[in-house]
Parts: C-alpha cells; structure tokens; sequence
C-alpha cells in the first residue's frame, strides 16, 4: 500500500527557525550549499532578529532575494506573525515568487489567500500595496480592520523609500479645479515673497517654484482644509494621498509652480500605515544605500540600529568595473568625441578606423531627461521611457542591439553579462517635484546633497553588473561626474566597493592623463578583452575590501524625525527645541539655515515673534529659504579691491593645492549654464558664482530680497553690471517684459547705490528687441554664441593657472591670466555680450 508521508518523520518536532537549517531541509533548492556572503548574513540577522529595524547590504548580484525570503520564512516558522516581501513594482514581485518557487517557499500573491492569513505563506506584493492611503491592509481612521504582521521585508529599499514620499506627498496639477482657487488664496503672499516668482509662475515658466509662507498656510488651515477636503475622493491626485496627510496637513510644506502646488509634511507620517508602523520586525535589502539617514526621516527606523547594517564579511563579491571620466584624463575632450566611441564600440569598431576588428557589444546610456537623450538620437538604436522599459531590457538580454537609452531611469534594471558590457552615464537626475527642487535648490553647495548624489550615480553605476562573474566598462559624461568621482568629499560617500574600483581606476586614469580618445578606446578594451594583467589586478582591489562597520546616520535626519513626530502630536515647541538642539552642532550654513526655517514654522504655532526672529537668522544663512514677513533690509554690494587678488583668494579657499580639482570644478559651473527651460534656478546660482571666481562682487538680489535683479556683479567702485537671464527662453527677439524687467533692476540697483552707473546685461538667445520695446540704455546680450565664448574663456583662463604648482594662488598670474582672456572687468563684458539691436543686421 502507498505511504502516508504526513505520518513519517513528523512527531511533535517543532519548525525550523534559523534560516540556514530552513534551507538546508528545502527539497527542491536549485543549488547545494548557499554562498558565503549569505550565509554569514543569515546569521548575522538570526544573532539580531528580535531588533525591530534591521538594515542588510549586500552588493548587486549577492543573493539578496534568498535571503529575504528565507528570513521571512524563519519568522513565519518562530510565529512571529504574518509575513510580507515587499518588491519595488509588480514586474519584480513575480521574480520574487518565482524564485520562492524554485526555492521550494509558498507565497501568496494577495493579502486575502487563505495561505497568508494562516502564517503558512509569504505574501510577495509591492511596497505601494501597504504604503497608501487606501490600503487593504488598513489606514489609521478608515474604519478598515487593521493586518497585523509579524515581519516585512523590504526589498531594494532605495526603490521603497522614493515610493514613499510619493505617497506621502499631494500633487494638485494646474488642470485641477483646486489649483486656481488655493493659488488665489495666497496670490498676495506668493507676491511679497518675490514678485519675480510670482510673475513666472504666471506666464508659466517652468522652473518657477515659491514656497507658500508657513505663517499664511497655518493661519488659514481652515479655509485651506473646506477648499481641499471636497476633491478628496478624486482619482488619482486626491484619492491614495488625502487620507495619509490630512492630519497634518499644517505641518506641511507647500509650494507652488506652474505645473501645481505640492503639499508635503517634513517627513512622512508612516504611523498612519500601521500594519507597516507596527509590524514586529522590518528588514531592508539594498545594495546602493551609502546614507541611511533616509530609513529614519522616512520610514520611522530606530536610528540605531540604522547605524548597524547586516552585512557580509567581505565586499569582494561585487562585478569587475573599470570606471573612466573622460573628461578629468583631458579637459578639452569633447562630449561628442565619447558618443562616436559609444557607437563604434557597439559596432566592434574598437579602433575608431571604420572596419570591425572586435566583438560588437551592447552599449547601454543612462541619461536624465529627453533633453539628454536627444543629444544621442543619431547614435542610438532604441531609446527607451519607463513605460516601455521592460521590454528593452528582455531584448538587451536576448542579443546584440547595439547602443540602447535609457531615459530617467538609474535604478531597478538588471542587465547582466552581454545585456550591458559599456555601460555610458550621461548626467545625474535632477528633481522635479517642488518640493525636492527648492530643496536642491537651496542645499546646491551643502555636504547635505552629495549623499543624494552619490546614490543616484552608484545605482547608474551597478546597472552594468550583477554578480561577481559579471564584468563591464563604465564611462561618465560630464565635468560633474567627473567631480563626483575625483572629489574626496563625494569619493568617501560611495561603498568601499566602487570605491576599489574608482582607486584602481584612477591609477589607470593617471597613465593615460592628457592623451585623447585612442587611449581611452585601449583602456576600455583592456576591461573588454578580458586582459589578464587588468583581471588580476581588478580582483586583487576587491579581495581585501570589506562593508562598513557602521551606517551613515546623519544627526540632522535623526532630529527632522523626532521634531516631525513632536509637531505630529501637537508638540510644536518642544519640536523647535529638538531642532535647535542639533542647530548648534551644525557647521554648514547652508543646512542651518535650511533647518532654522523649519523651526520657525514650528515655532509659529506657539510663538509668532519668535519666528519671525529665527526666519530672519535663517536667511542671512540661506538666502534660499522664505523671508520673513516684515522683508529683508537691502545691503549695498560693496566692490572688491583688486580683481586679481579677490580671485586669487576665492579660488585658493575653494579648490585648495589640488589642480585637477580645481579645472573640474570650473568645468561643472560653466556646463551649469545652459539653454534650458528647466534649469533656470541652476544657471543663476552658477554665475553668480563665476563671478566670484573671476574676482567680483557677486550677489543675487532677486533671491535675497525679492526684487533687483537676477544676478548683480560690482565691476569696480562705481560700475555695475545688471544681469537678467533669460536662459529658458526660446523667443526669436527679447520680448518687451523682459526689456521693461531689465530696465526696473537698473533702477532699483541705481536707488540702492547712488553714483552707481549700472550696465544692462541680459542672458538671451537673440540680441534682436521685439520692435514694442526699446533698448535700454547701454544694454548688452549675452547670445549663446558669446556666452559659449565666455565659457571657454573662462576654462582656459583656469587650465593655464592649473598648468604649474600653484599658480592661481598669485595675485600676479591670476591678472595675467584675467587680461589674456579677457575676463578683466573692463573688457568682459565687452567682448562676451553684444549690443542690443532693434532688427536684424
């Protein structure tokens, strides 16, 4: 007779819990033995389940969703509770499932599976299934039974994080019937804080972005909150959002742009998920996480523990990359240049001679915006949006396609082996929701930003390469990345890891420094062509390298969490206090006064005086942040003595002994000016600062004090130049607005500096006036062909000071150099802008 297996070998034996027994007693498991790396992470967490927040790194390729399950698995056997896998989408839940199934683990696809509500299976859904503000797992006030659950697990928690403060953040786009009516409310407040602003928001402008004043948005919540609560069914805006932010929604941050107003609270209330908030254990996987801050701002981890990652004994088991910038082995190498390699390495035309002489490979570019990918429209095969990605990356794995885009896209992309052997980034994803880019905005030169940074260009990075088999070619486009990669302030924010290989890289990069574009084609074939001096040496660098000991934890991201959940529960003073505590420890005045302004608008609900007092410390820290009520009293702009000795000065303090540093940096400011309608912001704050590196006095009135003009440079003690950009726009002549705007920024820099004679300057893509306006007096433009002119002078200006130990550091050779070029405040501005003309000669 048949057996009857569920009476053999069962007894009263209780289940296995240590996740390395629960996969040795597997049946089917698809591999004998698990690596290494996964084993001592597995009991390394085993050693810490009880923890509530555990973070585990592990690179790329490690194994990473084994783990996670067979931790979700040992938590279900401990009868911890429900246990839940967390994907980033729902291409990637079902890998998930799929390899549970070959793992021999029962899943359940959704949460009313009998299986999963008897704690015999993981639920394997995505990280916005639980995370909304209509979960089925239950919101705190819906009336909804809430899912009690034992232990989640967050896959690619870089992934989770980006989808959390989209859920917790409320986009009413300009088409919504609430955009016109919430913008009226506040229409005069918006005015007083810049009337610049204000008027770009109206005619449109895209980059135009203006925080609502705290004081004007709490003092009217309840208009605010009858005017917002009748749309709070509407899909999609409204409908998963309203119910998250509602509570706090005095709390919260709004801005205004042309495209919407965003409403956002300092951190994400997560308590209001509580199947998530409470659940018993929470593990993160993530492989590019360098800064853990965002687990406690975000997710609500202990911070503690967040300094503590699960990790392996050694980072060794990360693919083989040779990672090159272009542009820090030769300044003057041109972008195009690296984009005909791109394709002729697609081609196998490794020479650069027309005829194939190698393999062809798949050439894969990451790029952050259409803008970008345009620039590769004549190289590219395919280029692909998020919306079409999946089926890209399947034909990338198939075969050979040749040069493939990716548009915006640095994360959640695997392409192994040959899917990806060159892999080109082109830039770094900026923000585009108001929110974030004020915020980039006024953090542009903080240490704050580079954590974000550095995140964005490691997960480009690891696209190329998923196990320690794996191997790929990276090149970064772009004086930016090439700072990123070079600086030692961004270099100590990325894993040891690529931090190996940025060492041997760079030792690469040093043999072929100066040379063109034939010796990068031999270094990259080396990696290529599988060398057997650059294998050995490239497995040597990571043989050694071992995970941090500890996480990165910033003290500021622990204080903005715990003041957040203070304010939450009505404690708003003790919520400033929190704040002050680390303001006194904060070196950075960028960041300190970023943070003063969000004491200030907790202080406002106890105290108005006081914060109108600590707006206006915060603002004398950070001209970005809002000005307080009663405006900001205008400080002359006082000229420096001797242009060569003030540049001399400003270039030593920012670039130190360190040339290449020093050319870099000069590069990525001047590739920050650019013809774009998105990067408005950016362009100014650059020349602002070109000013000072050529030695003037440089401001930007319009941000400080709401009215003058854009940029203001003293050229000498009685000689202005009045510089309005108009860099977004795309008119065939100036049109008279932007005449008349020039004209009222001479004025107000006229009545502030008496015996001043001002020069009219314009950043514009035509010189030619719209025949309704009239030149004003003296004006000059600032075409693209003057302004590509200005930025090669400049670029010279500082190769030739970097040529030699020192020398931008004397007075002597810094007016040398200045007369050359002709960057002199004399001659500037008449060699690199035009007279404005009335019609086209």
């Amino acid at each position: 007779m048949p057996l009857d297996w569920s009476r053999i070998g069962a007894g009263d034996r209780e289940p296995l819990v240590r996740p390395r027994d629960i996969f040795a007693a597997l049946p089917r498991k698809p591999w004998s033995y698990l690596r290494q790396e996964q084993g001592e992470i597995l009991e390394k967490w085993y050693a810490r389940r009880h923890e509530r927040d555990i973070p585990i790194k592990q690179n790329t390729g490690g194994g990473k969703t084994a783990v996670g399950l067979l931790i979700a698995q040992s938590s279900l056997n401990e009868k911890v509770g429900k246990a839940v896998y967390l994907a980033p989408d729902t291409y990637l839940a079902e890998r998930v499932r799929q390899e549970a199934a070959t793992l021999g683990i029962a899943t359940a696809s959704s949460p009313d599976q009998p299986a999963f509500l008897a704690q015999e299976a993981i639920l394997v859904t995505t990280f916005q299934k639980v995370v909304n503000g209509r979960s089925v797992f239950g919101v705190v006030g819906d009336g909804r039974e809430v899912t009690d659950l034992g232990i989640v697990v967050v896959d690619d928690a870089h992934s989770a994080l980006a989808t959390t403060e989209g859920q917790f953040r409320l986009l009413i786009p300009a088409g919504h019937a609430a955009y016109p009516r919430l913008v009226d409310m506040f229409a005069a407040d918006l005015r007083h804080q810049t009337a610049k602003g204000w008027a770009d928001i109206r005619a449109g402008e895209y980059n135009a972005v203006v925080r609502i004043p705290f004081w004007s948005w709490a003092d009217r919540q309840d208009e605010v909150l009858q005017l917002l609560h009748q749309y709070r069914d509407d899909k999609p805006h409204f409908f998963f959002t309203w119910p998250l932010i509602a509570a706090v929604l005095p709390l919260c941050a709004a801005v205004v742009t042309s495209r919407g107003v965003e409403i956002r609270p300092p951190c994400p209330p997560i308590r209001m998920v509580p199947s998530f908030n409470d659940a018993r254990r929470r593990v993160y996987l993530t492989a590019t996480l360098t800064d853990d801050s965002v687990l406690v701002t975000d997710l609500d981890a202990d911070p503690e523990s967040a300094t503590r990652p699960v990790t392996p004994g050694s980072a060794a088991d990360l693919g083989e990359r040779m990672i090159l910038a272009p542009i820090s082995l030769n300044p003057g190498m041109d972008e195009h240049e690296v984009r005909v390699l791109g394709r002729q390495f697609a081609d196998g035309d490794r020479d650069g001679d027309g005829q194939t002489d190698a393999d062809p490979v798949n050439v894969v570019v990451l790029v952050p915006s259409d803008r970008a990918a345009a620039a590769w429209s004549k190289f590219a095969d395919r280029i692909y949006h998020v919306g079409d990605l999946a089926a890209g990356v399947e034909e990338l794995r198939a075969g050979h396609v040749g040069v493939v885009v990716l548009v915006n896209k640095y994360d959640g992309v695997d392409l192994p082996q040959d899917a990806c052997r060159l892999l080109i980034v082109d830039g770094i994803p900026r923000p585009v929701e108001g929110v974030e880019r004020r915020e980039a905005e006024a953090l542009r030169r903080s240490p704050a930003l580079r954590a974000r940074e550095v995140q964005r260009i490691e997960q480009g990075m690891g696209r190329g390469v998923r196990d320690s088999s794996d191997y790929c070619a990276v090149l970064l486009l772009g004086a930016r990345l090439g700072v990123a990669t070079y600086d030692s302030g961004y270099l100590e924010l990325f894993s040891p890891a690529t931090q190996a290989q940025l060492a041997l890289s760079r030792d690469v990069a040093n043999q072929i420094q100066g040379e063109g574009l034939d010796a990068v084609r031999a270094a990259l074939s080396a990696c290529l062509d599988r060398a057997p001096q650059w294998v050995e040496r490239s497995r040597r660098a990571l043989a050694d390298v071992a995970y941090a000991d500890r996480g990165r934890v910033r003290p500021e991201a622990v204080a903005v969490r715990q003041a957040f959940d203070l304010a939450e529960a009505g404690q708003t003073a003790a919520a400033a206090d929190r704040l002050q505590q680390t303001l006194n420890d904060i070196e950075d005045s960028a960041l300190r006064g970023w943070l003063r302004e969000q004491r200030a608008a907790y202080l406002h609900m106890t105290d108005r005086a006081a914060a109108q007092h600590q707006l206006a410390t915060a603002v004398k820290e950070n001209p970005d942040v809002l000005r307080p009520a009663a405006g900001i009293a205008v400080v002359q702009t006082r000229p420096v003595a001797v242009q060569a000795r003030a540049a001399a000065q400003y270039l030593t303090t920012e670039y130190g002994q360190d040339a290449m540093n020093l050319v870099l940096g000069v590069r990525a400011l001047v590739d920050e000016i650019q013809w774009d309608n998105e990067r408005t912001n950016e362009a100014e704050a650059a020349l602002e600062r070109l000013g000072l590196h050529l030695g003037f006095a440089s401001t930007r009135p319009e941000k400080i004090y709401g009215t003058g003009p854009d940029n203001l440079w003293a050229l000498s003690a009685d000689r202005h130049a009045v510089i309005e950009l108009k860099t977004g726009s795309t008119t065939a002549t100036v049109a008279k607005k932007d005449i008349d705007q020039l004209g009222g920024s001479v004025r107000w820099d006229i009545d502030q500096h008496p015996g001043v004679t001002a020069l009219p300057i314009m950043l514009h893509p035509s010189a030619v006036l719209d025949e309704a306006g009239s030149a004003v007096p003296g004006m000059r433009v600032v075409t693209p062909e003057r302004l590509d002119r200005l930025k090669a002078a400049v670029v010279k200006f500082v190769v030739a000071l970097a040529d030699g130990p020192g020398r931008w550091h004397d007075d002597n050779a810094v007016r040398t150099q200045l007369a050359h070029h002709r960057l002199d405040a004399n001659n500037i501005f008449q060699n690199y802008a035009e007279v404005a003309r009335t019609s086209a000669k």
